[in-house]
């Protein structure tokens, strides 16, 4: 009982969470009690999977046409990517990603992802095939792709379900080892559960794979496993790249602290799981393997980017201009975070860390989609655990997340045939917002009174290395 007292209740440590409880009766008074069944972690699940629903009905409109209307799917901003690379990365054939045979290659496209995606894009499409009696594979390969496009409508809605399903777990998993990271802060979870960037982009594509991961990681980190921690980290990386960009969070901690042989853990077990994971894609085919570094040193600026406007605009900037460009400034930036992170008065937890080094990622990447907010969830919420912070920066997601597709539709198009302003207009903004929540992290690491996390008074206070987490 006395632990669960000591938790920070959101209506009385937030102030707009105060000022929203009084719909339901206000903040938490002095003399209450914990539920006995109702813990925090399971207020936060049931939470969580409620925002999963709203998102499954978010994405109603396009489900309901077995996503067939090309132009509903950008008018009522419900596109997911899963229904089209079932039939156009050769799933409704079973085939497996990285084969290499000449004549699969010659008729589908290969999966442009890290392995983890892949692996877990084929195991669904295993699963649908099962649903569906197992068709038969050769009657398929036989028919031209826009006959099997048509043959498998109903089948590509079960593909989204089945996925989605599997998405839901990774949702509960990440809600899950958020809520446990801080031991007295289980509610700052909430933030992640109630994210109205989860209920709109979570099923637009895998993220949620790697997002489970990443929050694995700082929990495993809090916990003082360094070798669990380079578990998650291996995973969420052979998932989607930017999970590796918490080494260098861990490095800048294990600096201060001068804790080597937990760098040399986490460093050596990430790459090994990495390793691992991949070996299967690399051993079946290479070349097929290879696509995923390919295309994204090969592609110019696309969705969401800076670069767009700039091309858009007349600039016409290569795509190796693009990629000197971004890398330099990379580079410059997690240079930036090491100074910040060495020259602060207290040493930065990870989640502060972490979420510097990735938005710098995202602030100048080619492509900047609008699923990637989840990149950011797990870390923001952790690095400052404040509803009108998360608000005004997922204000700017959601801005960006209407004008995308709306911008994809034509809708954003002038009468006078000139460039979309209102698209970039959204991308600045977004870009904007972001810049105010990397600014409140930069200023609660220089000064830690700021940071609500140590703020707190606790009864038995943890480690300074169990806080770094």
């Amino acid at each position: 009982m006395t632990d669960d007292l000591s938790r920070v209740h959101p209506t009385r440590d937030d102030p707009v969470a105060a000022s929203l409880s009084e719909v339901i009766g206000g903040p938490v008074g002095a003399h209450a009690r914990p539920h006995r069944w109702w813990t925090p972690v399971k207020v936060i699940l049931a939470l969580t999977a409620f925002a999963f629903l709203l998102g499954i009905v978010q994405k109603a409109p396009c489900w309901s046409e077995d996503w067939t209307d090309g132009d509903q799917r950008y008018a009522r901003m419900c596109y997911s990517d899963m229904p089209y690379l079932y039939v156009g990365r050769g799933f409704a054939e079973m085939a497996w990603p990285y084969d290499d045979n000449d004549e699969l290659r010659a008729r589908y496209e290969v999966m442009e992802y890290p392995v983890g995606i892949s692996y877990f894009a084929w195991g669904a499409a295993v699963v649908t095939h099962a649903l569906n009696g197992f068709p038969d594979r050769d009657d398929r390969g036989a028919m031209p792709l826009a006959d099997l496009s048509s043959e498998t409508v109903s089948e590509r809605s079960e593909y989204v379900a089945v996925s989605a399903v599997l998405l839901f777990l990774a949702a509960l998993m990440a809600a899950w080892f958020l809520a446990r990271t801080h031991r007295h802060r289980p509610w700052d979870a909430a933030l992640f559960a109630c994210s109205p960037a989860l209920v709109l982009t979570g099923l637009i594509n895998w993220d949620l794979l790697a997002v489970a991961a990443v929050a694995g990681a700082t929990w495993a980190w809090s916990r003082d496993k360094p070798v669990l921690t380079g578990v998650m980290i291996g995973l969420g990386t052979a998932t989607k790249l930017y999970p590796l960009f918490l080494l260098g969070g861990i490095l800048i901690i294990c600096l201060r602290q001068r804790r080597w042989l937990d760098l040399a853990q986490a460093v050596l077990v990430s790459a090994a799981v990495w390793l691992l994971v991949n070996l299967p894609a690399m051993a079946t085919g290479w070349d097929e393997w290879k696509v995923f570094w390919s295309f994204n040193s090969e592609r110019g600026g696309d969705l969401g980017s800076l670069w767009l406007v700039l091309n858009q605009a007349g600039a016409s900037i290569s795509a190796d201009s693009i990629n000197t460009a971004s890398w330099l400034f990379f580079i410059g930036w997690c240079v930036a975070v090491l100074a910040l992170g060495l020259a602060a008065p207290s040493t930065p937890r990870l989640a502060q860390l972490g979420f510097l080094v990735v938005a710098g990622f995202l602030l100048v990447n080619k492509v900047y989609s609008p699923q990637y907010v989840l990149w950011l969830l797990p870390l923001a919420v952790l690095a400052r655990p404040r509803w009108r912070d998360q608000l005004i920066w997922q204000a700017g997601e959601i801005l960006y997340f209407a004008s995308v597709w709306w911008y994809l539709g034509g809708h954003l198009q002038p009468g006078s045939g000139d460039q979309p302003g209102f698209y970039w207009l959204a991308i600045v903004l977004r870009l904007l917002c972001e810049l105010y929540l990397i600014g409140i992290v930069v200023r609660d690491v220089l000064f830690p009174a700021y940071d609500v996390v140590r703020q707190q008074s606790l009864p038995h206070p943890p480690r300074q290395r169990t806080l770094s987490g």
